[in-house]
């Protein structure tokens, strides 16, 4: 069969032209990640309930829903998380390769039957149901060095012209600008002024709510069927109040008398922000923080290039004194990384074509043998596209190992007929024919074997079989198509391109040095096989030789460290700040501020985002939790490595009154939010008692410190947040007409 594309060489060549054009096309459609997507696909459901404590939120909505959401569909675990601040969330973990969207909607499903039974504001305020995304892919802080610029100017500018422009580019899932400095019209109530005209927060309320609204009064003059009318004409009124003035002349109350009580009278109004929630900054300039993901399946490095340019088109209408700076970037480490194994491609097929030549000692056997190379490695990337791999670490590492391999199959055809026209004094042409014969079968077994090496693993499960999956598929094509090179491209180079052997041809330097290198190769292999003979009826020896080396495994697997993917230097640290529960958002930002002003001291670190009141671990919110992002040097401008950096400034940072902690990104994105490893203590009593809970908690982790192999400890659990409890005489509040409900309403 393979002997026709002797016949036709156009075939053969059309064959591998084929294979390189299809890889090709698929390597540029392929998508770029530092490793393939292991992490189990998951749901957020963010709640927020103004003015409750964390007892009350569980109590009254998270129970609730996690008791509707449990044994969803495809579920693995829920776990849940409650702030005083008056947030929660929940996130619900599914069976990696579950379709995010569908379980989306089944656990919309669930929520709408027991959204009913939720609180009023809780359903006012939404529950906010998002699959989570994978971790960061872009972190920018949007920064001014003009007073003027302050972060609510920032946030706003940042959100209505930046965001909208970025959300539409191909491949960003979401973007999203840190704590919420909408500007919003704010309303400070003044209580003694309240009590003296006897005016509540409720009664405020209902006057702005009708006083300020966007009216709709219809037209006038419209056709009714009889008399016609001369004009038509739409009405309008001026809309919502967008001024302070406007709702300071807001009427509360109006008496027949003529006395009219404004709201500018028990109140002051002011344009400010909508909340307060987070204070951003970069080296120390206040900034808008825009943190940006990516959708599942695209291509990294292209998304980060079109946001790059989309920010730089954009940055020519900055006002002046405005500038952006990409406090985090993913393609930073993924780039260095893909450039060390090209590297490693490069040096790996320079190595195997000196070997080649170095063995055949012929340029023209080396030149045939080496063009196998490249066709089956650009024919694996539409191996890859069609089983739904990615170009990452993994798949590359798997073809740099192929190199070697590929290359097999042609040497044994090249070998073959170098051997055939020397042992038959016959023409490349006819060599290669009979060749054909004799060796097909040879190499499809060899292939098959091969194959049946690293299919078996593409069938384990977790993420481990993940990773194993995208290596023995990667693997195995390219072992195929290495073989259909070596039974078409190879036999047709080689009646082309080798010539008979000739006896008298001069020997020249190299021939000579080949000649001398092939001699002393043949008396190694000669003493080896000496040697085989001594010992091959010394069934003791072997035996021994054998038992020694499984020893030798056995040891050093039990003594050599394990893990999962090892941490490497990816240029970023995180800084996680915990202050004492019940501390202000004002002296967390202070600490993270001196923390900011420290690390900008250490050598090799380039900036540095602080973020009070956000915490990156769990992108949580609260008023003692703080975030620094700081950024390295690139590797070659920096002496020290991200973990002596880190050790300094453990060391720096010791006496800021806080408890900081510095991590780094986690090895595999979006698997963890960082280095190390997390769980959950669990309090599987009848009873709940969180003071209690939290002694226990405290107990493991001092018992956690004693462990030397442990560093970095910490928790984000805390009973002891300063609480005032509020004790109602219910029947005198009734009798002077307030009701519970309208007093915690008030308050």
């Amino acid at each position: 069969m393979f002997k026709k594309f002797i016949h036709r060489p156009v075939l053969a060549i059309v064959i591998s032209l084929t294979l390189v054009f299809t890889g090709l096309l698929a390597y540029r459609q392929l998508p770029i990640s530092q490793f393939p997507e292991i992490a189990p696909t998951t749901v957020n459901i963010f709640i927020a309930y103004p003015g409750s404590s964390a007892d009350v939120l569980i109590k009254s909505t998270i129970i609730p829903l996690e008791t509707a959401i449990n044994g969803v569909q495809g579920m693995r675990y829920v776990v849940s998380d409650a702030t005083s601040a008056g947030e929660g969330t929940i996130r619900v973990i599914f069976e990696p390769g579950t379709d995010p969207d569908q379980a989306v909607v089944r656990v919309k499903t669930r929520v709408d039957q027991v959204m009913p039974l939720l609180p009023d504001l809780v359903q006012r305020e939404g529950v906010i149901i998002t699959p989570v995304q994978p971790s960061m892919l872009m972190y920018v802080n949007l920064y001014g060095d003009d007073k003027n610029f302050d972060e609510k100017f920032l946030y706003n500018y940042a959100y209505t012209r930046i965001i909208p422009e970025i959300q539409r580019i191909d491949g960003i899932a979401s973007a999203q600008i840190l704590g919420s400095r909408k500007y919003a019209m704010r309303v400070w109530l003044k209580p003694d002024r309240m009590r003296a005209y006897n005016v509540s927060a409720e009664e405020v309320l209902a006057a702005m709510e009708e006083q300020s609204i966007l009216g709709r009064p219809g037209r006038i003059g419209r056709a009714d069927g009889g008399k016609s009318q001369s004009l038509e004409y739409v009405l309008t009124y001026k809309g919502r109040f967008n001024e302070a003035d406007q709702y300071k002349e807001i009427i509360i109350r109006a008496h027949e008398d003529g006395a009219i009580l404004k709201l500018g009278d028990i109140a002051d109004v002011e344009l400010g922000s909508e909340f307060f929630d987070i204070y951003s900054n970069l080296d120390g300039d206040p900034s808008a923080s825009i943190v940006l993901k990516q959708t599942l399946g695209s291509n990294a490095s292209d998304v980060i290039d079109s946001i790059k340019e989309k920010l730089k088109e954009l940055e020519g209408d900055f006002p002046p004194g405005v500038s952006y700076k990409i406090n985090y970037d993913v393609s930073s480490f993924l780039n260095a990384s893909i450039e060390q194994v090209m590297h490693t491609f490069r040096d790996a097929l320079i190595l195997v074509a000196l070997v080649v030549f170095l063995f055949l000692g012929n340029w023209r056997y080396t030149l045939i043998t080496i063009l196998a190379v490249p066709v089956s490695l650009i024919g694996s990337f539409f191996v890859m596209q069609l089983f739904g791999l990615s170009i990452n670490l993994i798949t590359l590492f798997a073809l740099v190992l192929a190199i070697g391999i590929v290359v097999d199959n042609a040497i044994v055809v090249v070998e073959a007929v170098h051997a055939k026209m020397e042992e038959s004094h016959l023409k490349p042409y006819a060599a290669v024919q009979e060749v054909l014969g004799e060796i097909s079968g040879a190499i499809i077994a060899i292939t098959l074997v091969m194959v049946s090496v690293f299919i078996p693993i593409s069938f384990m499960s977790g993420p481990i079989g993940v990773f194993y999956r995208q290596f023995s598929i990667t693997m195995a094509g390219s072992i195929v198509i290495s073989a259909i090179v070596a039974l078409t491209l190879t036999p047709v180079l080689c009646a082309i391109l080798l010539k008979p052997h000739d006896p008298n041809l001069k020997k020249s330097v190299f021939n000579r040095f080949i000649l001398w290198f092939n001699g002393r190769f043949d008396l190694l292999t000669n003493k080896y096989a000496q040697l085989l003979t001594k010992i091959v009826n010394k069934r003791l020896v072997t035996f021994g030789v054998l038992a020694f080396f499984g020893f030798g495994v056995y040891f050093f697997n039990q003594i050599l460290p394990s893990g999962f993917i090892p941490n490497e230097d990816q240029g970023t640290i995180y800084a996680i700040v915990q202050t004492p529960p019940g501390s202000t958002l004002e002296r967390t930002n202070d600490v993270a501020r001196k923390l900011q002003k420290i690390a900008e001291e250490v050598e090799g670190i380039e900036s540095v985002s602080s973020l009070a009141g956000y915490e990156i671990m769990t992108e949580g919110r609260g008023s003692n939790a703080g975030t620094c992002l700081i950024n390295l040097k690139p590797w070659d401008q920096r002496e020290h490595s991200v973990t002596e950096i880190m050790e300094e400034l453990e060391e720096k940072t010791r006496n800021l009154g806080a408890v900081i902690e510095y991590f780094e990104p986690p090895a595999v994105p979006g698997f963890g939010a960082s280095g190390g490893f997390s769980f959950r203590l669990l309090d599987k009593t009848s009873g709940v008692d969180y003071q209690e809970f939290e002694k226990i908690n405290n107990k493991f982790m001092d018992a956690l410190k004693e462990r030397p192999e442990l560093t970095g400890l910490f928790t984000f659990f805390a009973a002891n947040y300063p609480q005032v409890e509020i004790e109602i005489d219910n029947q005198a509040a009734m009798q002077k007409g307030v009701s519970i409900g309208k007093a915690m309403e008030n308050l």
